[in-house]
């Protein structure tokens, strides 16, 4: 049962909608091979648990990171943050992503393809 008041939650959900979002450039390490994949996001909050389920029900199809994912199991596996920044002054985050992900696919060399 939840105690919560109507004007608690409503507190809540206006909180949560004005707290900062973050776009960025994560990675995902394979912690045996140390294969990595990397990808530019435009909110990276919630996406360490967005791939997880998403590997976790096959929807990368036939890759190398799918098959190692399989293979080895979510705790062969870690995320990590490598770039964040407040979405505030963004115009085009399209744009923003691909020149990020152009920038850090040149830095890492991630051996899984995105």
């Amino acid at each position: 049962m939840n105690n919560m008041s109507k004007d608690e939650r409503k507190a809540l959900v206006q909180a949560y909608k004005m707290a900062p979002t973050y776009y960025g450039v994560i990675q995902i390490e394979n912690t045996r091979n140390h294969k990595r994949f990397i990808a530019a996001v435009p909110n990276i909050k919630g996406r360490w648990d967005y791939y997880q389920v998403n590997l976790n029900n096959h929807k990368y199809g036939d890759t190398e990171l799918q098959r190692d994912w399989d293979a080895m199991g979510a705790d062969a596996f870690a995320y990590s943050v490598l770039f964040k920044e407040k979405t505030d002054d963004v115009l085009n985050m399209r744009a923003e992503l691909k020149d990020l992900l152009a920038i850090w696919r040149e830095e890492v060399k991630p051996e899984y393809k995105s």
